[in-house]
């Protein structure tokens, strides 16, 4: 089982992103980043079954876990600013980004904006777009009401309501641990950054190598959501896993680490099969 290392890095003045390493020296950098409310423990599982032609890294975004607070700056542009000056601080200069859930959106802006610094890109379970779901009205009320302390019942409700595949309950109560850890603006502002932007834009001038990965009893992307990110970004891989929810590498992390050290050795080696 791979060993994992927990390190920070200072991204600018002001704020110090704690971050998780594992994976052989030699390996493709592979940077994980996670959706609202969780944190470097949200790739726990994938970095323990790390390969040795992996090397990962998992930082733990402004505002979540244990990394800083400040008032402001959670637009998916700011975290996606984060995630380049992450890759400076790291002294890592390509990688491989795979984002999950919401942290797919920082990280698809990255691939199109600094196509230099990305070796190819992983979407887990990423919207396409959240204009045209019946959730984002519902979703702005329920996080503008929210206040400190963010009431237990609902984070554990945001962890455990998206599942199909029951989890560890050690695992579970690592991430309610995690989301518990987030102030109500967080969530709020985080949550209105998502929802007041447009993610089809964010697809745009994505040239790097793409694996889109999602689970076929997503309760919250359709199938037809995920043709979206295939009609925008060309050439891009697609997985679908059956029996599988919206966190695919929550539950399926030995199938994801899988997939995602077989596309890395793709981009490698061009003609792999």
């Amino acid at each position: 089982m791979t060993v994992i290392s927990l390190k920070s890095a200072r991204v600018r003045e002001g704020l110090t992103l704690p971050y998780a390493e594992a994976g052989y020296p030699s390996g493709t950098p592979v940077v994980f980043v996670h959706g609202l409310a969780d944190s470097w423990w949200s790739f726990e599982p994938l970095l323990r079954r790390l390969p040795p032609a992996l090397h990962g890294y998992a930082p733990t975004q402004r505002g979540h876990g244990d990394a800083e607070h400040p008032p402001d700056g959670y637009t998916p542009d700011d975290f996606a600013a984060d995630l380049v000056a992450f890759l400076d601080a790291a002294e890592i200069p390509r990688a491989v980004l795979a984002g999950a859930s919401t942290g797919g959106i920082p990280a698809r802006l990255v691939a199109g904006s600094h196509p230099d610094r990305i070796a190819g890109l992983v979407l887990l379970g990423v919207p396409g777009t959240l204009a045209d779901k019946p959730v984002p009205d519902t979703w702005r009320q329920t996080l503008d009401g929210l206040t400190d302390p963010v009431p237990r019942a609902f984070v554990e409700e945001f962890v455990t309501g998206s599942t199909t595949t029951p989890l560890a309950r050690g695992f579970v109560e690592t991430m309610v641990e995690e989301g518990l850890k987030v102030p109500a603006h967080v969530w709020r502002e985080t949550g209105r950054g998502l929802l007041d932007a447009d993610l089809g834009a964010t697809l745009a001038g994505i040239l790097v190598p793409t694996l889109v990965i999602w689970g076929e009893q997503d309760r919250f992307l359709t199938r037809d959501d995920q043709q979206t990110l295939l009609d925008a970004v060309h050439g891009a891989d697609f997985l679908a896993y059956e029996n599988t929810g919206h966190p695919v590498h929550w539950e399926q992390p030995e199938r994801v680490v899988a997939d995602i050290a077989a596309f890395a050795a793709r981009i490698a080696r061009p003609g792999t099969p």
